[in-house]
């Protein structure tokens, strides 16, 4: 084995072993009765779990998390799919710029347009509520959706619609009954994907968010904050929810999504 090649394995091994002992280290702290200079606690107990529950209201939060991000999925698609449609089967002026566009708010980082969205939703009355969470989320997931639903599109038959237009089908038959069964593995897809996104989003929801319409990130990041407050195993505690939720999502994510077929389409868009 050439010498890059064991530098390269030796520094994935580092990363790995940093990683597992990083969340080793939370995963058994959120047990620990107490733990202070030694390999391993003095004892371990499930009581911080139950404390964190109660002291950062999870359900709550948890049920707000909930709240924004099927509405944020739902948006998205009712949004993203006919866009793409569009995008997909029509050749307009403009259509690069276009696509250009769509793509600014996922390769940009959040905060650059967080701050201004955040100002006008402030604006409006809109920021601190549940609406402006979500409408925040959107911005990026509507994009999101649109630029993995346009490949999806582009590979159905032109004919498939042009064979049921000449049988007297209208564009909302051909839309609902003949596209609407093939595209939804793609819709499935993109709206796992913006689920996981949108559970995961820090900034727009911290900088849109109010008291009672925190998600699960936000909350844990209160939390941290907190931390000198409150007892490092109920933070800890919370941190393995918030892991253990994002794993779950990744895990059914993975169940339906293929990245390398996804990146691949993506790349054939292009």
């Amino acid at each position: 084995m050439r010498p890059a090649a064991w530098l390269t394995w030796g520094a994935l091994a580092f990363f790995l072993l940093n990683l597992v002992g990083v969340v080793g280290a939370v995963l058994v702290n959120s047990f620990s009765t107490q733990w202070f200079g030694t390999w391993w606690p003095n004892g371990l107990t499930t009581a911080w779990y139950a404390e964190a529950w109660r002291e950062y209201n999870l359900f709550d939060v948890l049920l707000v998390t909930l709240q924004v991000s099927v509405a944020v999925v739902v948006i998205s698609v009712l949004i993203g799919v006919p866009t793409a449609y569009a995008l997909a089967r029509r050749d307009f002026p403009g259509k690069k710029l276009l696509n250009l566009l769509f793509l600014l708010p996922i390769l940009m980082p959040p905060m650059t347009y967080g701050i201004p969205l955040a100002t006008v939703l402030y604006k409006f009355h809109l920021a601190g509520s549940m609406t402006g969470v979500i409408v925040a989320n959107l911005v990026p997931s509507v994009p999101f959706v649109v630029l993995t639903m346009t490949p999806f599109i582009e590979q159905i038959d032109t004919k498939i619609e042009s064979a049921a237009r000449m049988c007297g089908a209208r564009t909302s038959a051909v839309l609902t009954r003949i596209l609407a069964p093939l595209l939804i593995p793609g819709i499935l897809a993109a709206s796992i994907l913006v689920l996981v996104r949108t559970v995961g989003m820090f900034e727009l929801t911290f900088l849109t968010a109010g008291p009672d319409s925190e998600t699960l990130v936000v909350s844990l990041f209160y939390s941290v904050s907190a931390a000198g407050i409150r007892a490092q195993q109920t933070v800890d505690a919370m941190a393995v929810i918030y892991t253990a939720s994002m794993l779950v999502l990744l895990v059914i994510a993975l169940r339906f999504v293929n990245p390398t077929q996804l990146v691949t389409r993506l790349k054939e868009h292009d």
